[in-house]
């Protein structure tokens, strides 16, 4: 990496439109603000009881709400008056579920196999990807399907978290009840139409809010735990299984209402990085654990003790006195909760385009001290597209629990997967361990995906053709990408002969500034720099070969940020690195690259641009599967624009590639 002293800037006093001011400002940081371009640890800066209190807003706001309806639709399921033995042994798959699932292997395992910090599925991707050392198909194949399952379980969690609370409401006032779609469908709307302005501010409520939810929780468990205190007897894990023995025939139904408690138990993986292992476990077990675990036991002896409250007991709970207010705090924890999804996919969505699983899509920064603060309008507008049509199709919570298993209990079973491939190719465990230690975990996993699919005709289709779709789509953008990178690196020509060839002789003019070509492709000569000494015969005086890498962490470091390496002549190479949960902003990384060395006058830079077009030249089922990705092609946003460029200083040349 090059060093040196960073050069003075002569800035001109030409006005500039806005938008072009501010990234000419990016140029321009200082270098007290050039850190700031890089991700810090989780927690960094904060203490151990504001990351606690936030992990419980964000990281368990899913999980939060699922009491709302899950012991409701275990108890449904069983089709029948539910009497002690069956509310005993829902009970006992509901608390073994929740410990097995979320508190050994998220809590205990999976937390401690983070990428530089970072959770998540395509972060164990990456990782079991590096332990491998080459690129694997099937790995590829199980992260895209990860991925996309995400998607189906963002749309209905939004739909039946808000709808469930809503529903609340006709105990209250009975004469709403025609209007719990309508007022659902307008929350819904107003959570999707305030993205775009980000949740910094609001969420430094999550944390108490959620708080408080939970211990309202735990306040009504004990309160109702005494109405008939051998629902205890439920711990015991025997009561699971003489459940499963004495009611075969609908055991199989049970247990996908039953994995409903668990929504939401990825989120713990997926916001590692956000605020670290020992937080998130802390608030696991100190607050969310206890709450979940003492409700349920309270809703099971309110069954027990009045049978009447079973159609909807989590509500019959509270108070008359006391039921408004448990109304209003319910749908503001399901608001959170679906704020917490939503703000995932966005997550999801960023780091799928940086691994090429996606077309380039404009990404918003809506706060500027936090990376993971991120807007995309294209996934915004298709979420709540989505989340409207459950709405409207499903009309109530209950039916469209149906639909909420499959998207849950696949994403797990791929965690699970890749886990145990990480495990072993890291040389952590040996595959026989490794085997062992999980197969419990996935025969249950398995097992609860295999009853959520019993559930496919009445709304499992949903996450499994949001899914499909999704990730058909990853699929053909993947493989495009790959034969038009391959096309062009036939096509291309290597630096190693040109750069002697330009600076021995060449007729080309010199004109004063310093270019930036970009190019995929470090080791070749961009085809904008060919097409600009083809067409207008002139070279500038400094002529920078920029590459932009993403790499296979979450977050560069500042020493990986920039390398900078003389070609000789004119020519300079320049590589900006990004991590793939990162925005590439190359106006923000240039305050890096000047502190790196590299002299320039920003008001005398362009950047050259290679715009490619594909064209579909093939036959049969490639022909399609090419005409597909030459449309996902167009639908990208403007490189200039996701990769942060001043808009008054790029040229773009365009060129036609047949694949």
């Amino acid at each position: 990496m090059s060093a040196g002293k960073t050069p003075s800037f002569e800035q001109s006093h030409v006005p500039l439109p806005d938008d072009d001011a501010l990234d000419i400002a990016d140029y321009l940081k200082s270098e007290s603000e050039v850190e700031n371009d890089i991700h810090e640890e989780a927690g960094k800066g904060q203490g151990f009881l504001a990351l606690t209190m936030g992990a419980i807003g964000v990281v368990y706001g899913d999980i939060g709400t699922s009491p709302i309806y899950a012991f409701r639709e275990a108890l449904h399921a069983t089709g029948g008056s539910p009497g002690r033995p069956e509310v005993l042994g829902i009970l006992s798959l509901l608390i073994w579920t929740i410990f097995l699932i979320v508190t050994v292997k998220y809590v205990f395992v999976l937390l401690r196999a983070d990428n530089r910090g970072e959770g998540g599925i395509l972060a164990l991707y990456t990782l079991v990807r590096l332990a491998i050392g080459r690129r694997s198909l099937p790995i590829l194949v199980l992260a895209i399907a990860g991925a996309a399952l995400f998607a189906g379980d963002a749309i209905i969690t939004p739909a039946i978290s808000v709808l469930s609370a809503v529903e609340g409401a006709k105990l209250v006032v009975p004469a709403v009840e025609s209007y719990v779609v309508p007022a659902t469908i307008c929350i819904l709307f107003g959570i999707f139409m305030v993205q775009r302005h980000g949740t910094a501010s609001v969420a430094l409520l999550f944390g108490p809010v959620t708080a408080v939810w939970f211990l309202t929780l735990l306040v009504l468990g004990l309160a109702h735990i005494s109405d008939n205190p051998s629902v205890l007897a439920s711990i015991n894990p025997y009561w699971a299984v003489a459940f499963l023995i004495e009611h075969s025939g609908v055991a199989f139904v049970v247990l996908g209402a039953v994995f409903l408690a668990v929504t939401g138990g990825e989120a713990l993986y997926a916001d590692l990085g956000h605020f670290g292992r020992k937080p998130i476990v802390m608030a696991w077990f100190a607050l969310v654990l206890p709450a979940l675990v003492i409700n349920y036991l309270g809703q099971g002896a309110m069954v027990l003790s009045q049978p009447d409250s079973l159609e909807n007991v989590f509500f019959n709970m509270a108070s008359p006195g006391f039921l408004p207010f448990f109304v209003v705090l319910a749908t503001i924890a399901t608001v959170i909760a679906s704020q917490a999804v939503i703000s995932g996919a966005f997550s999801m969505a960023r780091g799928a385009v940086q691994l090429g699983f996606l077309p380039r899509l404009v990404i918003r920064h809506t706060a500027s001290d936090q990376s993971g603060q991120i807007y995309i309008g294209t996934v915004n507008w298709f979420l709540l597209a989505g989340v409207v049509w459950l709405v409207v199709a499903f009309g109530s919570s209950s039916a469209l629990a149906s639909a909420y298993g499959i998207a849950v209990t696949g994403t797990m079973l791929l965690t699970t997967t890749l886990g145990i491939l990480y495990f072993v190719r890291s040389g952590k465990l040996s595959a026989s361990m490794a085997i062992l230690a999980a197969a419990p975990i996935a025969l249950i996993e398995l097992t609860f995906l295999a009853s959520n699919l019993t559930k496919f005709t009445d709304g499992g289709y949903v996450p499994v053709m949001v899914a499909a779709l999704l990730g058909f789509l990853m699929w053909v953008w993947w493989r495009g990408t790959q034969a038009m990178l391959a096309r062009v690196h036939a096509l291309a020509v290597p630096l190693s002969g040109f750069i002697p060839a330009m600076t021995r002789k060449s007729s080309v003019h010199k004109i004063p500034g310093t270019a930036f070509f970009l190019t995929p492709d470090a080791d070749t000569v961009p085809s904008a720099l060919l097409h600009n000494l083809k067409h207008n015969r002139v070279l500038h005086e400094q002529t920078v070969i920029l590459t932009v890498e993403t790499l296979r962490v979450p977050y560069a470091t500042a020493e990986e940020r920039v390398t900078i390496t003389p070609l000789g002549g004119p020519f300079v190479q320049l590589i900006l690195r990004f991590g793939f949960m990162e925005t590439p902003n190359i106006s923000r990384a240039m305050a890096h690259v000047r502190r790196a060395g590299l002299k320039f006058d920003v008001m005398a830079s362009t950047f050259f641009l290679g715009r490619r077009r594909p064209v579909p030249t093939g036959s049969g089922i490639e022909l399609i599967l090419d005409r597909i990705f030459a449309n996902l092609s167009r639908v990208a946003a403007d490189p200039s624009e996701y990769y942060h460029l001043p808009r008054d200083r790029v040229v773009e040349l365009g060129e036609r590639i047949a694949i």
